[in-house]
């Protein structure tokens, strides 16, 4: 049975880590402590050795944080960094020593202190925020700060933990894993980082970064494109609304007075201070005139003094560039739609509001000139804040993103690799083993990679009933060729085996490495034994000359080639002592034969002859063999035992 991981304790750890440190933050900030307190849950839950599960807790901290105050989810990047940093010294050991726990507090409020300085003044510099406190624009302050608030949680952690039970922090190691735990042999062999660069773990790190950062890219632009068209629209709306304004001061029967008059004309320098008012009521107004256009060009109606430009007097006649692509129109007296355009005061846009007569003749135009700078400026802003904010969502998504792969994928993928490498066919029970060390991972990822794994093992276990077969098949035709090689009856080598061992001295001979000699012997008198004592007796008479044969020479070296015909065949060194073993051989028969104890079928009489293999006259090894056969029936006519029927 796969045993399903409780993920009741991690999620109620975590959850209990969250609520510690979003009340330990808001104490510290109410209480004016000189603390932050919003990493000791994270801290908690990194020392149980939990990457997905630490981060989890510094992102939802500083998640939750920012719905009071937005900028805490700007320093986000920072939880995360806290969490990492602390798993992988847990992960070590480090936390099993107090001398070792006190050596990481000061480069952790090193790094966060650094993290917070290079993220507050980007903030500052792109004008997120305004001004910055300056405590914190004092590093050595703030180093401090950090250094008492690290120093405070990481030790408190370090002591709450030794309470936590080591099956906690084992199911927090292997939290979301998908199959059995490893030994501790085959960790060590499958997270040993010896991959080569276009290894799967190398191509998902990179897959998972890249597409993080398009999606991030994407993101950012489109958000920023639609802010930017939201807030030029409402720009336009603004700007159409004072021309709207301005133009209700203005009464089109007075334009021409205004124009012959100027100050002197009645009304005249109210509806200019009204025309004041309206342009400093917004500062994105850089001009504000009144202008009536002819063939001849335009006529100042009124133009307001600006900070760097004097303001042209009423009734000023200014010609007209003839390449301006609107000249016409504003002749004509049509509506124009807004114009942007970029001049020695930014990015400009210009409204031009027609007033009409009773008659519904444009008297005039009211000219706005509003500055688009300030969308500029808001659009850097909107890219920092999503930067900052990016920094940590994407380290928090990449890492569960990269946690889940090595989990589905590498980790699964690496065992059976590991499993499969080390895998030994030629031992029964190795192999066994290592099926049952396969079947042991017990990956169930319910995807590709848990059928991959089935197919897997069923393989394997399928290969080795194959082997065990063959195996079993190599047995039996090795007993089978040794049947085929032996005589039923002694059971020594057979004529078989002859033909295959002098096939041999053949090939040895050809090549001028042959070195042997061969021993004839026949034994006598079969025939009467067989037709005295009966063929059970004569088949006991063969066995036991067969016996006294090979006690001589040497079971390894005799072949029975008949029915009473034994062969034996000395290669190497033992060939300078056949001669001995000949007459070995004729004084053991002449023991046997003068033991009155013995029955007739346990004595043994036999003719012998040998013959020595010459280099150069010998052109097969059948020519020793005839020499031998030769001078073993001139030994069995000079023991008359020659047969004459």
């Amino acid at each position: 049975m796969i045993k399903i991981i409780n993920l009741s304790s991690p999620i109620l750890i975590c959850v209990a880590a969250v609520i510690f440190n979003l009340i330990a933050s808001f104490a510290a900030r109410n209480l004016n402590l000189p603390l932050f307190l919003d990493t000791g849950g994270t801290i908690f839950v990194a020392m149980l050795s939990g990457y997905v599960p630490g981060i989890a807790v510094g992102f939802a901290t500083n998640l939750l944080n920012s719905l009071a105050d937005e900028s805490e989810m700007y320093y986000c990047s920072i939880s995360i960094f806290v969490a990492i940093y602390i798993t992988f010294l847990a992960r070590r050991g480090f936390f099993q020593s107090f001398l070792k726990t006190l050596l990481i507090i000061p480069p952790l409020a090193l790094t966060t202190t650094f993290l917070t300085e290079v993220i507050e003044n980007f903030l500052f510099c792109t004008g997120v925020v305004q001004a910055v406190n300056e405590i914190q624009m004092n590093f050595t302050a703030t180093f401090l700060k950090e250094l008492v608030d690290k120093a405070f949680l990481v030790l408190v952690m370090f002591f709450a933990i030794k309470f936590v039970p080591s099956q906690i922090t084992t199911l927090f190691r292997e939290l979301g894993q998908k199959q059995a735990p490893l030994s501790a042999e085959m960790k060590k062999e499958v997270y040993r980082r010896k991959c080569p660069i276009s290894s799967l773990r190398t191509k998902v790190l990179l897959m998972l970064m890249l597409s993080s950062l398009f999606i991030a890219a994407s993101i950012a632009a489109i958000s920023y494109r639609i802010f930017e068209q939201a807030a030029f629209n409402v720009q336009i709306k603004i700007a159409e609304g004072v021309a709207s304004i301005a133009a209700s001061e203005i009464a089109p029967e007075k334009v021409d007075d205004y124009i012959k008059l100027g100050r002197a004309a009645e009304g005249y320098n109210e509806i200019e201070k009204k025309l004041y008012a309206i342009k400093n009521s917004n500062i994105d107004i850089k001009f504000l005139t009144v202008y009536k256009f002819s063939e001849d060009g335009c006529r100042v109606v009124f133009d307001l003094d600006t900070e760097n430009v004097k303001a042209s007097a009423p009734g000023e006649l200014i010609a007209l560039d003839k390449n301006y692509p609107y000249s016409d129109d504003l002749i004509a007296g049509k509506a124009i739609d807004y114009i942007i355009s970029d001049s020695d005061y930014g990015r400009i846009l210009t409204i031009y509001k027609p007033i009409y007569d009773d008659g519904g003749q444009c008297a005039c135009y009211v000219a706005i000139d509003f500055s688009l700078d300030l969308i500029s400026e808001y659009g850097r802003a909107f890219i920092s804040k999503v930067l900052a904010l990016f920094s940590g969502c994407f380290v928090f998504i990449f890492i569960i993103g990269l946690r889940f792969v090595e989990n589905h994928i590498i980790l699964p993928v690496n065992t059976m690799a590991y499993c499969t490498r080390n895998f030994a066919y030629d031992n029964k029970e190795f192999c066994e083993n290592n099926v049952e060390r396969i079947r042991d991972l017990r990956i169930h990822t319910g995807d590709e990679i848990e059928n991959l794994y089935t197919a897997l093992l069923k393989t394997t276990q399928d290969v080795l009933i194959y082997f065990e077969k063959l195996r079993r098949a190599k047995r039996q035709v090795a007993e089978m060729d040794k049947i085929a090689h032996r005589d039923s009856l002694t059971g020594l080598k057979n004529k078989v085996a002859y033909d295959e061992a002098t096939a041999r001295l053949d090939k040895k001979i050809s090549e001028g490495k042959a070195e042997f000699c061969i021993a004839m012997v026949d034994v006598n008198y079969l025939k009467r034994v067989n037709d005295t004592y009966g063929h059970e007796r004569g088949n006991e008479y063969l066995i036991n000359a067969g016996k006294l044969i090979c006690l001589v020479f040497g079971a390894e070296h005799v072949y029975r080639i008949g029915g009473d015909e034994f062969v034996v065949i000395i290669e190497g060194e033992k060939i300078s002592l056949c001669k001995y073993f000949v007459n070995q051989f004729k004084a053991e028969m002449a023991r046997k034969n003068s033991n009155t104890l013995l029955k007739p079928w346990e004595k043994v009489s036999a003719a012998v002859g040998t013959a020595f293999y010459n280099a150069g006259v010998d052109k097969t090894s059948d020519e020793v063999f005839k020499r031998a056969d030769k001078e073993m029936y001139e030994n069995k006519l000079a023991m008359k035992a020659a047969r004459t029927d």
